[in-house]
């Protein structure tokens, strides 16, 4: 399969609105409760943490499975990469969903995991560490991204890789702009 190809399949794969399934499943549209995103934060909060996690979970799952497919088919270097950019630009912004999704942060720690395991479970960990302690998960979300920023310069030397830890980390913080916003005011909701 040529690599552009891999790119649409790695963009359709992040698309899949996993968390507007799970709460469908369950009788409610997600986009019209609590904050209308359709990330896992959003269904904890609509069906409970255990839906959560398991957005959460299955979101990282589809990036993880962009890239690994991509690998396996031989695609590589630079397209690799954009492979894995692709999954997240899909949740970001879903074909299904009028270009409305989630914020990234989970699909992006999957994708990481497949091409950059030490920087994606330094991400996870950091994660799950801040949101522990602060029941924030933009905090975690933007604490895990800055780890893996971090930690990408230590787990590999590939020009590609790092440009895409960076190009995530940007689009994170990008996607999470008005949590930002709410953090600074010392107003961002916990779950």
């Amino acid at each position: 399969m040529p690599p552009w190809a891999m790119a649409i399949v790695g963009y359709l794969l992040g698309s899949i609105p996993t968390g507007v399934i799970v709460a469908r499943a369950r009788g409610i549209d997600l986009r019209k409760v609590g904050s209308g995103n359709i990330g896992a934060t959003n269904v904890a909060r609509a069906l409970g943490r255990k839906m959560g996690v398991l957005v959460l979970l299955l979101d990282a799952i589809k990036g993880l499975v962009a890239v690994l497919v991509a690998s396996r088919l031989g695609t590589n270097g630079p397209w690799l990469a954009g492979v894995g950019f692709a999954a997240v630009v899909g949740h970001i912004f879903p074909v299904w969903l009028k270009l409305r999704g989630g914020k990234g942060a989970a699909t992006s720690v999957g994708v990481l995991i497949g091409l950059v395991p030490v920087a994606g479970a330094a991400a996870g960990l950091t994660y799950l560490t801040v949101y522990a302690k602060t029941r924030t998960s933009s905090l975690g979300s933007l604490s895990g991204a800055i780890a893996a920023l971090i930690a990408a310069p230590f787990a590999t030397a590939s020009r590609e890789l790092l440009a895409l830890v960076v190009v995530m980390f940007v689009t994170i913080v990008l996607s999470h702009r008005e949590n930002i916003r709410r953090l600074a005011r010392g107003q961002e909701n916990r779950v």
